[in-house]
């Protein structure tokens, strides 16, 4: 093979990478299902099928408004009991090709009807860009906007963490709030890293941020999975000491419109009550 012919064949493997990277980054989002039992469910309540996005992050050319329309097209096809946003609204990266105002990445997402609600956090980026509007837009949206504070939905008293990787989070306040408030206990937060911190009574945490690596090489694994614990929670469904947290992928991208290793998703999560083994005996 002569230089030339190689230097051709590189180009067009790399050519062709960048292009399946690009497809990966603007395909339709995986439907991830779960199960999560939680012991302080409340009696008689039937479960509840959660879906959870994160990192929308709106710009061109991968995420425009209208791609974010058809996927919350498909969420209401899916028909889940309520929807969780676990932040990152835009995204102000500079290879761009535009940025769209928030009022314009919001919208779409008025077309959520969930019966139980739409309830959102904000991430880095909605703080970077301008929080007050993010969280504007979210209500004129019909979004429920937590701000380390905690609402009720059916069974369900969700605690929502401000962003822990801009340091507006405040975990205390948001326990607070959810002790105040009856209902099976889970916390919705932008970045996963307060996880460590969250005690045993709050049986379920949500969060995106990581984008699951976004770019994973082989043999290598992810460039960067901006957590302060690396891939431990990197990614998908984590039990640990008697705790869940669930990780999506996210919807949009950071830096690059790019994805290789981590296609964009969504996570429905059927939450209901612990189920007894037969013949097991309640005890007081």
């Amino acid at each position: 093979m002569t230089i030339r012919r190689l230097f051709l064949f590189l180009l067009s493997a790399g050519l062709g990478l960048l292009g399946w990277c690009y497809w990966t980054a603007v395909s339709a989002p995986v439907l991830r299902e779960t199960r999560v039992a939680l012991a302080d469910w409340p009696p008689g309540q039937r479960p509840v099928r959660a879906l959870l996005i994160s990192d929308l992050h709106v710009a061109g050319p991968d995420m425009p408004p209208s791609r974010l329309a058809r996927i919350v097209a498909r969420i209401e096809a899916i028909r889940p009991d309520i929807v969780l946003i676990a932040g990152d609204l835009v995204s102000d990266k500079s290879y761009a090709t535009r940025h769209y105002s928030l009022g314009e990445a919001v919208a779409p997402l008025a077309g959520l009807r969930p019966p139980l609600g739409t309830f959102a956090v904000l991430g880095n980026h909605d703080h970077w860009r301008d929080p007050a509007q993010a969280r504007a837009e979210l209500r004129a949206a019909g979004v429920t906007v937590l701000a380390n504070g905690a609402a009720r939905a059916g069974p369900l008293a969700i605690g929502g963490l401000d962003d822990a990787f801009t340091g507006h989070d405040d975990l205390a306040a948001t326990l607070g709030a959810l002790r105040r408030m009856p209902g099976a206990r889970l916390l919705l937060s932008h970045s996963p890293d307060p996880f460590p911190a969250v005690p045993r009574e709050v049986g379920l945490m949500l969060a995106g941020h990581t984008h699951c690596g976004q770019i994973r090489l082989p043999l290598v694994g992810a460039i960067s999975t901006m957590s302060d614990h690396g891939e431990r929670y990197a990614c998908g469904r984590v039990d640990e000491a008697g705790r869940t947290l669930v990780v999506g992928a996210g919807l949009g991208t950071s830096i690059l419109p790019l994805r290789l290793g981590a296609r964009p998703d969504m996570w429905l999560i059927t939450i209901g009550p612990e189920q007894r083994r037969p013949g097991s005996v309640m005890r007081p």
